[in-house]
């Protein structure tokens, strides 16, 4: 099945579902506002992976960078010691991906369950950055499952359209 459409990483502007080929959450870094912008703490996130990596072969490669297949990048980001564990436990790009897919889904699926507040700093950003209410901007945010990166695309189509 493989994953004909993965994003690019987080740290290169990538969707939400790129979560699934990010590092542990452990420094600042465009990770924390995806996390952030999808309402799940880096505590759930880093959670949700170990858990599938304790449910699949993404649990291999105690000689990763971070311990596990489950903290690992795309396979169009060279590196050895991912390619090195795949070909070890004889899994193929595909499979990874397949996987990798199956997590980002996972991911996503926990993030719509969560209740977590619309981020104050993103209202007041969008308010001021589209001269919009407060309340508008709530309103939008909370419709995007507060994803900032949709909100602003939201709110500039509603622009082009005149409303």
């Amino acid at each position: 099945m493989a994953w004909d459409n993965a994003p690019s990483h987080i740290c290169r502007g990538g969707d939400p579902r790129g979560l699934a080929f990010c590092c542990p959450p452990v420094k600042p870094c465009p990770v924390m506002n995806t996390l952030r912008e999808i309402g799940l703490s880096p505590q759930e996130f880093f959670d949700i992976k170990q858990e599938f990596a304790n449910e699949t072969k993404l649990g291999e490669g105690a000689h990763t960078c971070f311990g596990s297949l489950v903290w690992c990048c795309k396979p169009s980001k060279p590196c050895p010691l991912r390619d090195m564990t795949l070909n070890q436990i004889g899994l193929s790009v595909d499979e990874y991906l397949t996987l990798k897919k199956q997590l980002s889904e996972r991911i996503l699926a926990a993030a719509q369950k969560s209740t977590v507040e619309p981020n104050r700093e993103a209202i007041l950003a969008l308010s001021a950055t589209f001269d919009i209410s407060e309340e508008n901007a709530a309103q939008v945010l909370a419709d995007c499952n507060n994803d900032l990166r949709l909100a602003v695309k939201t709110i500039k189509l509603n622009e082009l359209k005149g409303q």
